[in-house]
């Protein structure tokens, strides 16, 4: 009976694994993190309202995921770094994959809506058709289809902030999505850098064909430059109130661009890339915290 339980336990274990990497479960999270952002930035606090709209949308990000999954599962067996992904590795079927992203995607959808509003369920799926019907198929074609695809960083924002009943057209969600636009972009081409033997195995077109290292590490700086330069821009659509917040988001900024920096040194290699990786991403969740802060810092007050 113990080794029946251990035998359980240890499939169930396996099981919800196969969950989380299909669902690229770190990458949802953050993309659900940037809907609550949203929210939080329209309803200038943080409320219980918030929770189902996110599980909404984290649900239905989940499913995309899936579904990208299924999409790319022959590339992924070319690839060292996901031949051991659920499908491709054979721990997992294709059509249960499928299943499992139908199930997903509809309850993420209600969810999202009933709690969220129609308007935010219809954005969630135009995330999905972007990212699955447009990026995906796009990306085997062409290196440069991260620029329209960066859509799917900047609509998870705008489902938060319509869920706590903004309007689309207020320039303050305008401004956040466009800077997480922006900033989606050097941090693809940067994971690229550090990947890019196993997209070209793939199939993929990479960028070494069109630009040497050094050209190519030129036009990253330039992306990262802009994206601090997006960051600068938030205060001045009003949706930062404390001072302290602004100064923070400064400091954030400059930080960012000196780290950059190396990516201008001759010889620049693969670790450089992989530290501007990490740091790009930082500063993604830097933003996120300040511009949620400055709301809960004002409500205490």
């Amino acid at each position: 009976m113990i080794l029946l339980k251990q035998f359980n336990l240890n499939n169930l274990k396996k099981q919800i694994n196969i969950l989380f990497e299909l669902t690229k479960i770190k990458i949802t999270i953050f993309v659900m993190v940037t809907a609550v952002l949203g929210y939080i930035c329209a309803a200038g606090e943080l409320n219980f309202g918030v929770i189902l709209p996110a599980l909404g949308l984290l649900l239905v990000a989940c499913g995309s995921a899936v579904i990208n999954h299924y999409q790319e599962r022959n590339s992924d067996a070319l690839m060292d770094r996901t031949k051991n992904r659920p499908i491709p590795s054979g721990r997992i079927s294709s059509i249960n994959a499928l299943y499992i992203a139908l199930i997903l995607v509809v309850i993420g959808f209600i969810t999202l809506s009933l709690s969220g509003g129609i308007l935010a369920g219809a954005l969630s799926l135009l995330n999905l058709v972007w990212y699955n019907g447009i990026y995906t198929p796009l990306k085997k074609k062409n290196p440069l289809a991260i620029i329209p695809g960066s859509m799917v960083g900047a609509i998870p924002p705008a489902v938060g902030w319509v869920s706590a009943g903004g309007s689309l057209l207020n320039p303050q969600i305008i401004i956040i999505s466009f800077f997480f636009f922006i900033w989606q972009i050097p941090h693809f081409w940067l994971l690229l850098t550090v990947l890019g033997n196993d997209y070209e195995k793939a199939g993929f077109p990479t960028f070494s064909k069109l630009f040497s290292k050094e050209q190519f590490s030129r036009i990253i700086f330039m992306w990262i430059s802009a994206t601090v330069v997006t960051s600068f821009m938030i205060p001045f659509f009003g949706i930062i109130r404390n001072p302290v917040i602004n100064f923070a988001l400064l400091f954030a900024g400059i930080w960012l661009t000196v780290k950059a920096i190396k990516l201008l040194r001759p010889g620049t290699d693969k670790i450089s890339f992989r530290f501007a990786f990490r740091e790009i991403n930082i500063f993604a969740i830097i933003i996120v915290l300040l511009l949620s802060m400055d709301k809960m810092i004002i409500i205490y007050l």
